[in-house]
């Protein structure tokens, strides 16, 4: 039997802890050549907290962790009695594997930790904003773009009776 990837259900917030749980287990059985590899993929995101500007690592699949495994009755009873460890997702009995192109989306993801942190911006295209920073303090508009590889939104403000677009950071502005 060949191995393929799954995907588990996990106990949020606990995906690492799960992850070593199961390498030591795989481990301790023999198993770890049935079991190569555990993926968690996360993110590099900066946020502004306090006003300080932070850099986290955020999860892209929280509660879930991408397993390669080969599926037999020995190593299904190992994950399955990990502490933490759901189910795999699919059918009751037969987990389904995932396809080579999800795989492959996720393990670029997985290995694209190097890249520059992404801005988290939580804005869309049509929300009120108020602006809480720079020259126009507290004016309200709505937001008319978003731009998240440079982390800026264009947000139409009224100014003078106009409606003018204004490109701001997104850390300048606040939903209301």
């Amino acid at each position: 039997m060949s191995k393929q990837w799954y995907v588990l259900r996990v106990q949020a917030g606990r995906e690492d802890q799960v992850k070593e749980n199961l390498l030591k287990r795989a481990r301790a059985a023999g198993l770890e050549d049935k079991i190569p590899s555990i993926l968690s993929p996360t993110e590099r995101v900066s946020e502004i907290k306090g006003g300080q500007k932070t850099v986290v690592e955020r999860r892209i699949y929280p509660g879930y962790l991408m397993v390669e495994i080969e599926l037999n009755d020995e190593t299904l009873f190992l994950v399955k009695d990990t502490p933490g460890v759901g189910d795999f997702l699919g059918g009751p009995n037969t987990p389904i594997a995932m396809s080579p192109e999800e795989v492959q989306k996720i393990t670029m993801e997985a290995t694209s930790k190097a890249t520059a942190p992404a801005p988290k911006i939580e804005f869309d295209v049509g929300d009120n904003v108020r602006i809480k920073e720079g020259p126009f303090l507290n004016f309200d508009g709505v937001v008319e773009e978003v731009y998240p590889e440079k982390g800026v939104v264009r947000v139409i403000v009224m100014i003078f009776g106009r409606a003018t677009p204004v490109e701001l950071e997104y850390w300048q502005v606040e939903r209301i």
